[in-house]
């Protein structure tokens, strides 16, 4: 756990060590909060709750999440860092769990800065909190799959726009797994059960399910899954790469 919180620690202070950090949390607070009020109608819906704030964050996280992503390795490489990060007491399976967490730990500060949309929320009228916290946790999660997926396509390459670009391509297409139009074109040459598990695939629809505050373990479970088989896929990347 040591080599883990040092790692994490490193991270962290490279984050706020340049302008990327300050640079994400703006865009992150300025769009969620925007995009809510004036594109959801946060206030003309008469509701006190916060389903337009998060109806956004799949969207939003569909880019700003792999912009944080493509540098936890892809940088590492072509600055010729990851040498020296193997060749501390730090084994690879705790350098991507460190890199990872450090990472999942800001996208949580930015949730956190939002709560002022809360408080407004709770000032105007009496929403469900408890849906409001389900709702969190699933964005939470949610930037931990983006995340996750981002980490291990950025193992596989030096080039930063290039790990851009694949991470959006791939959590797009895992965000509208789940889309009729998507199914309707699996329907016409797939069988049922390879439908359905495309079905299942779908962030976006797990999401959804705990944001209704519904906490079932399927949907938390498959984050969790999502996430640990991606930090799995990267240490077998980055030994690949070593031993190569």
């Amino acid at each position: 756990m040591r080599q883990i919180h040092t790692v994490l620690r490193r991270e962290l202070y490279s984050y706020f060590a340049s302008p990327l950090a300050y640079i994400f949390l703006v865009i992150f607070l300025v769009l969620s909060s925007g995009l809510a009020f004036y594109m959801g109608g946060l206030f003309e819906r008469g509701q006190a709750d916060l389903l337009p704030f998060f109806s956004f964050h799949p969207w939003l996280y569909l880019f700003l999440v792999p912009a944080l992503a493509m540098r936890l390795w892809a940088e590492e490489r072509k600055s010729g860092t990851i040498e020296l990060l193997l060749t501390l007491p730090v084994t690879v399976t705790q350098a991507v769990i460190g890199k990872f967490l450090a990472a999942w730990l800001f996208v949580a500060l930015a949730l956190v800065l939002t709560f002022p949309v809360w408080v407004t929320v709770n000032y105007l009228g009496d929403p469900d909190n408890g849906v409001v916290l389900a709702s969190y946790l699933g964005s939470w999660l949610l930037a931990g799959a983006f995340l996750a997926v981002g980490s291990g396509v950025s193992a596989t390459t030096n080039n930063q726009v290039i790990a851009f670009i694949v991470t959006v391509v791939v959590c797009f297409l895992l965000v509208i797994a789940g889309f009729p139009l998507v199914l309707a074109a699996f329907r016409s040459w797939a069988p049922n059960i390879v439908v359905d598990a495309v079905s299942s695939l779908s962030f976006l629809t797990h999401f959804q399910a705990i944001s209704r505050g519904v906490l079932d373990l399927r949907d938390v479970g498959f984050f969790v899954l999502i996430i640990l088989a991606w930090l799995l896929a990267t240490v077998l990347i980055i030994n690949i790469k070593k031993a190569d």
